[in-house]
């Protein structure tokens, strides 16, 4: 008995929404149903964006970051303050340093971070660029936000030590408690990387 319910077009457009991150065959089996029944108010104005994005999406020179133009636009904006660059793993990261409003400087996107066991090191990751920008003379600060991880703490130490020739603060974002966290939910190492972070109330 065969499981295809409609003709190959409508399953290869299944398949390829299944390929979605959070999209497993039966949620991408609604969305493809979703978009079907508002052909014209959701599937062309998505058709259309999705070929706008592959005709203009490129990656910055300069920062690593995804947009429409090269240098993109945070790089660009007079506004930000070019003593400050902030390093993350990934465009995700910059992203959701942004919805905060976390910072206002500038940024550079390593891309992933060191990892033996996946087979990614220094060569790997875009450390040269973000020395050469450490040497700039307007850059006073770089600011660490990766991960709490062990990849992402072995990247922080790898690239603090690139930079010590470098007249820069190398800085980290804090770890600990969160805003509106209980200590009785929290892990250990979560509590522990609290405790020793203290600060003066």
């Amino acid at each position: 008995m065969s499981s295809a319910v409609a003709g190959p077009e409508i399953e290869r457009l299944i398949q390829l929404l299944a390929r979605l991150p959070g999209l497993g065959p039966r949620s991408a089996r609604r969305a493809a149903l979703h978009l079907i029944k508002k052909r014209e108010a959701l599937m062309a104005p998505l058709t259309s964006a999705l070929q706008v994005a592959i005709d203009r999406i490129q990656v910055c020179k300069t920062c690593g970051n995804i947009d429409t133009k090269d240098p993109c636009t945070i790089c660009t904006d007079p506004r930000r303050d070019p003593a400050i660059i902030v390093v993350v793993a990934d465009v995700a990261d910059l992203w959701a340093l942004e919805r905060a409003h976390a910072i206002n400087g500038l940024y550079h996107v390593l891309g992933a971070t060191l990892s033996p066991l996946d087979g990614i090191g220094p060569d790997d990751l875009a450390i040269d660029t973000l020395v050469s920008r450490a040497h700039q003379s307007q850059v006073t600060e770089i600011i660490l936000a990766l991960n709490a991880t062990v990849d992402g703490q072995t990247t922080a130490h790898y690239i603090t030590d690139l930079l010590q020739d470098a007249n820069v603060k190398v800085t980290r974002m804090a770890h600990g408690v969160p805003v509106g966290g209980e200590l009785d939910y929290l892990d250990e190492g979560t509590l522990s990387a609290a405790m020793r972070q203290r600060t003066l109330f």
